[in-house]
């Protein structure tokens, strides 16, 4: 049995923000998540797969298709 983990980087920002209210209240009641250049995050994720290795082609799985189900 072997184990295969890849990880990826990746950001992703939000703004939380009510049009009809100032920029005071968005900022009192949301805080640095209300900011007009909205405020962002960085992530990691690690994907693991297991599996036994293909006799044939040494692999677990072919980590350059993209198959979607």
């Amino acid at each position: 049995m072997v184990f295969v983990t890849r990880k990826e980087r990746f950001n992703a920002a939000h703004k939380l923000f009510i049009p009809e209210w100032s920029n005071e209240e968005n900022l009192r009641v949301f805080g640095k998540c209300s900011n007009p250049n909205w405020h962002g995050h960085n992530y990691e994720l690690f994907v693991t797969v297991k599996g036994e290795v293909d006799p044939l082609t040494g692999f677990v799985m072919d980590l350059k298709t993209q198959q979607h189900t």
